[in-house]
Formats: structure tokens, sequence, C-alpha cells
């Protein structure tokens, strides 16, 4: 997942952190009271209308309700300082947030597609579909559709992967609403078996989407680097500085939504180890209020002018 650079000036950088607390937690909670008026809608409707592809529709939303509350308790955890147990902070809440929402919808997945396949191998217990429950489809396909586009304008905003995720996860749900809307219409034209076929079809989209997610977690939380242009611009910060000849050895990995680096800063050896440790700390002070990083350790390195490791030999 590619954020764009922050911006130069150190405010930003403060104003974006401290607001991404703030801005999951508003999020969220507008999150949990769509989620809570759709799983009771859909469920009860469901029932009564005999829809089994709106049934799992609901499912879906109490498991997007339950997410929700995961996302507000690693919200409120991610955001605590240091610690002595935990030195760089705790910004991974939001990766293994991240990781129970993938298990959370690959679960709930595979138990939608169990119970359609269940139905598709005894055609004759589906049932005609009351009209009522097109109308929940068509609402909850609404409601959906504008909870994503808030989300995850909010999510780019604060650069907030877990939130991505948890904008997506709604975006999942409209689909899944379109395509039960369509299987209920198809039900109600005389085909009763595409109302199970569109509760399949949204099993297989919710489980696809939790693996993705939780494969993506997963990697994460295994010190998984920043992408390449990240790094690049990373490097190029620390070799615009003044003083550092040249950069080598830069590695990342992803703390949260944040990034650890280690490189080797590169001297001019004549220098005093004074001025060699106060040129990299500028080089630490530019990346971190550029970019997204939590931390730099650096490495100084000597370095000679090309022409005094060769001297001209003498004549």
């Amino acid at each position: 997942m590619n954020f764009p650079e922050i911006a130069d000036d150190p405010e930003d950088t403060e104003h974006s952190v401290a607001e991404r607390a703030a801005a999951a937690s508003r999020s969220t909670w507008v999150s949990v009271g769509v989620n809570l008026v759709l799983t009771t809608v859909q469920i009860v409707v469901g029932v009564y209308a005999k829809s089994q592809g709106l049934i799992a529709d609901g499912i879906h939303s109490l498991s997007d309700l339950v997410a929700d509350f995961v996302v507000l308790f690693a919200s409120h955890h991610s955001k605590k300082d240091a610690d002595v147990d935990h030195p760089y902070g705790h910004q991974r809440f939001e990766t293994a947030a991240s990781l129970v929402l993938g298990l959370l919808l690959l679960a709930v997945g595979i138990g939608m597609l169990w119970s359609a396949f269940r139905k598709l191998e005894a055609p004759e217990t589906v049932q005609q579909v009351h009209v009522v429950a097109l109308w929940v489809a068509a609402a909850a396909l609404v409601s959906k559709e504008l909870l994503f586009r808030y989300m995850l304008a909010v999510a780019k905003r604060v650069k907030s992967s877990m939130l991505v995720a948890n904008a997506w996860h709604a975006r999942s749900d409209a689909a899944s609403s379109l395509v039960v809307g369509i299987g209920i219409i198809g039900n109600l034209a005389g085909y009763p078996i595409l109302d199970p076929i569109a509760a399949l079809i949204v099993g297989f989209m919710v489980a696809k989407m939790g693996w993705e997610f939780g494969w993506s977690a997963m990697h994460d939380l295994m010190d998984r680097a920043v992408d390449d242009q990240e790094v690049a611009a990373i490097r190029q910060t620390l070799a615009d500085t003044p003083g550092v000849s040249g950069v080598h050895d830069v590695r990342t990995r992803k703390m949260g939504d944040m990034i650890v680096v280690d490189a080797h800063l590169e001297v001019d050896a004549s220098i005093s180890v004074e001025a060699g440790h106060d040129i990299a700390v500028v080089a630490r002070q530019r990346v971190m209020q550029r970019h997204r990083v939590l931390n730099l350790m650096t490495h100084v390195d000597p370095w000679k002018r090309p022409d005094l490791d060769h001297p001209p030999s003498a004549t």
C-alpha cells in the first residue's frame, strides 16, 4: 500500500499523527451506527422474507460491527506512548487489528459458503422470497457505498492502513448487497435457486478479502519493508543532507502505519567524531519530518575524497 510523502513542515507531520486516533474513532463510530441498524434490519427481514442471501448479508454486517469494535480497541492502544516493554511504541496494534479483521472476514466467508452449499444440495428447500427483501437490499447497498466513500476518504487523509482495511470491509458489504439484490430479483422472477447462489458469491467475496487482509498484515508483522519508491525517497532525503557524502544499506520495516529505518551515512573522514554525529542528527531530523518514519538509526562511515585515497605517485 503506497502513501504520499508527508509534508516538509514538522507541524504537519505531528498534526497527522495526532489526528489519526481521533479520525479513527470518529469514522468508526459512524460505521458502528450504520452496521448496527443494517444488521438488525437485514437479519429480521431476511428471516421474515425467507431470503438466505439477505440473512448472509446481515451476518456480514454483523462481522462489520465486530470489526468496528476491534478497530476502536486497536486505535486506543496504538496511540500509547513508548514504554520499557515497547520502546518503539504500540503502533503494531493497528497491524494486529488488520490481521484480526482478515481472519474474521475469512471465517465469516467460509461459514457463508458452507450454508449456501447446503441449500444448493437441496434446491427444493429454497422458498419464494418476499419483495420487501429487495428494498432492504437496495437500502443496504446505498448505505454501505456511502459509508465506504466516507471511511476511505478519512483513511487516506490520515494515512492509516487499518482504516483503509475497515473501509474496504464496508465496500465488500456494499458489493455483497448488490449481489444479494440480483439474487432476490432472480428469485422473484421465478428462479428461486438464485438466492442461495447470491449467498454463495457473497461468501466467496468475503473469504477472499479476508485472506488478502490477513496475509498482508501477517507480512507486516514479519517486518516487511516498505515499497521501493518510499525507500528511494528516504534515501534521497538522507543524501541531500549537508555533510553526507553517500548513503548505503538503507533498510526499512513497517511498524503499524509508521516505518523504522536503519541507514549507513558516509561523512568526510577528516572531520571530528562530534561533527559526524551532528550531521547524523540533522539527517535523522530531516527524514522524520518529511516521511512517516518513527525512528531512524544511523551508522556513520568515514569517507575520503578519491584524490586523497589515491595520491599521485612521485616522479
